[in-house]
C-alpha cells in the first residue's frame, strides 16, 4: 500500500487543476495548511496529491519507528501510541480517499457515450 501511494508522488501533470475542489474531509490543520500554500503558488491537483501521499507516506514510517523504538524501550509508551493512532488515521485516510477514486471511476465507467 505505502509502494502504490509512493508511486503517485513522482506522477506530474498539470492538465487538472486546483480550483473547484473545496471538500475538507479528513484533512488536518497541517494539510490545511498545506492546501493554501498550493494555492497561492498555482501548482496543479497533481501536485498537491503527490506532497498529500508524501506526508502520509512519512507519517506511516514516523509510527513505524516509534513502535520499533517502543519496543527497544527507547520511547515512552505515550509517544508511541500517539504515532501510531496519527499513522492510523492516515491509513484509514488514504483508504477512504482510494475508496472514492474507484467509486467516482466506476460511476464514470457505468455513464452512456
Amino acid at each position: 500500500m505505502i509502494d502504490a501511494i509512493n508511486s503517485l508522488s513522482s506522477m506530474t501533470s498539470n492538465s487538472i487543476g486546483t480550483q473547484g475542489v473545496t471538500e475538507s474531509r479528513f484533512v488536518n490543520t497541517e494539510q490545511a495548511n498545506a492546501i493554501a500554500d498550493v494555492d497561492e503558488t498555482g501548482k496543479s491537483f497533481t501536485d498537491y496529491f503527490a506532497k498529500v501521499s508524501s506526508d502520509a507516506i512519512a507519517t506511516i514510517k514516523q509510527g513505524e519507528s516509534a513502535s520499533i523504538a517502543g519496543i527497544q524501550g527507547k520511547e515512552s509508551v505515550q509517544n508511541v501510541v500517539q504515532a501510531v493512532m496519527d499513522a492510523e488515521l492516515t491509513l484509514q485516510s488514504a483508504i477512504a480517499i482510494r475508496n472514492k477514486i474507484v467509486s467516482a471511476y466506476q460511476e464514470v465507467s457505468r455513464m452512456a457515450i
